[in-house]
């Protein structure tokens, strides 16, 4: 909207769902953000509002992009579990088997399903790299590749940040021939109308809001627990407002530089609350959508320190995040964004926004919108 207002749709027995997002632009907890939900592939909700960038110069449109960081994941682990699906990758296979030089330094073991859960050893480089080294594929992954694992694979989860997209990426990218956003766009977005990108072109970047960097202290990074830590963080520094440069957005950063919003993210995970239909087109079967929902690993995780579940590619009800039953997916993005997929009730609940929240703080913007939306489903 031109003044920064909200606009878009809810459906009636959502209209808490619509106050509590009018409520935290008019408290100046969101600056701009969108959140949209889906029922039975249907969506009911659809909001956007305030403005794109932290001058309020910008107003937050329908088609307005954000950086959602680690909501990127979602798509990675949609774009394996497409590749699964078809026989083409086999999660309990030795990664080596797609992609030998990552046997390298007591890795053979490694299996793919270990990079979806986090639990691979690999959650940063060992040898120092700088941001720039994030947008050379080749050179990354292949210190990845060359690298020891931090702890013994498959035994504990240890987040991996920024490591999981390249890891998996390059597992697709061996298998297809095509980089893992190509195979995103060409399998999953186009044929679904979907406005989410894992490698931005430069024609968009005029629909991009400024990610809103949180205040010092509460960042990524600071005051880290451990070595390990402090690695994943620092290895290299996390800078928020390299989000807003042209060699950012045009990277494929498949765990932490996709750019949508949260119609988009809604939309997509459809496949997986649908049983593998959205936009009456059929991508994966059910049997494959339900892969993600199989347990790889729980318990501390290393580099989170809380307790994690982590299934193929997603955080399992039991784990993080309160989830209304079983049979629930979901993940989040550093500063807020989030989506949500119960299997069960057949819906989505995906939030994206500009103004980020403190690491060290509990960020209850997305998680009250999802609880409005309950409210009104239970209705």
């Amino acid at each position: 909207m031109a003044d920064g207002s909200v606009g878009g749709m809810t459906a009636e027995k959502f209209a808490l769902v619509r106050e509590t997002f009018e409520a935290n632009l008019a408290s100046g907890a969101d600056v701009g953000a969108c959140f949209a939900a889906t029922v039975e592939g249907e969506t009911v909700v659809d909001l956007w509002g305030g403005w794109a960038d932290e001058a309020r110069t910008r107003p937050w449109e329908k088609d307005t992009l954000v950086n959602v960081y680690s909501t990127t994941k979602t798509m990675t682990a949609l774009t394996a579990l497409l590749l699964a699906d078809r026989g083409e990758l086999d999660f309990d296979a030795p990664v080596a088997r797609y992609w030998p030089e990552l046997a390298a330094n007591g890795k053979a073991e490694v299996k793919v399903s270990h990079l979806m859960s986090h639990s691979a050893g690999l959650s940063g480089w060992k040898a120092p790299i700088t941001l720039e080294d994030l947008y050379d594929w080749d050179k990354v992954t292949a210190l990845l590749a060359a690298q020891a694992p931090y702890w013994t694979p498959g035994t504990q989860s240890g987040y991996h940040a920024l490591t999981q997209g390249y890891l998996v990426g390059e597992v697709v990218r061996r298998i297809t021939g095509r980089s893992l956003g190509t195979v995103f766009r060409e399998e999953i977005a186009q044929p679904l109308g979907a406005d989410f990108h894992i490698g931005l072109p430069a024609s968009e970047d005029h629909r991009v809001a400024d990610l809103i960097p949180p205040p010092p202290g509460g960042a990524i990074g600071d005051n880290p627990p451990n070595a390990l830590v402090d690695n994943m963080a620092n290895n290299p520094g996390v800078d928020v407002l390299a989000t807003r440069t042209r060699a950012w957005r045009g990277a494929e950063i498949p765990a932490a530089g996709g750019q949508g919003n949260a119609r988009s993210v809604a939309e997509i995970h459809v496949l997986l609350a649908n049983g593998g239909v959205a936009k009456g087109k059929r991508i994966l079967s059910e049997a494959g959508c339900r892969k993600a929902l199989e347990p790889q690993i729980e318990g501390p995780d290393l580099i989170l320190g809380v307790p994690a579940r982590f299934g193929m590619g997603f955080g399992l009800a039991g784990g993080m995040v309160p989830l209304p039953n079983p049979n629930s997916l979901y993940w989040g993005g550093y500063g807020g964004s989030l989506i949500i997929i119960d299997m069960d009730a057949r819906t989505t609940f995906g939030y994206a926004m500009n103004k980020m929240a403190p690491t060290t703080t509990g960020d209850l913007r997305a998680l009250g919108l999802a609880m409005a939306m309950w409210q009104g489903l239970a209705a």
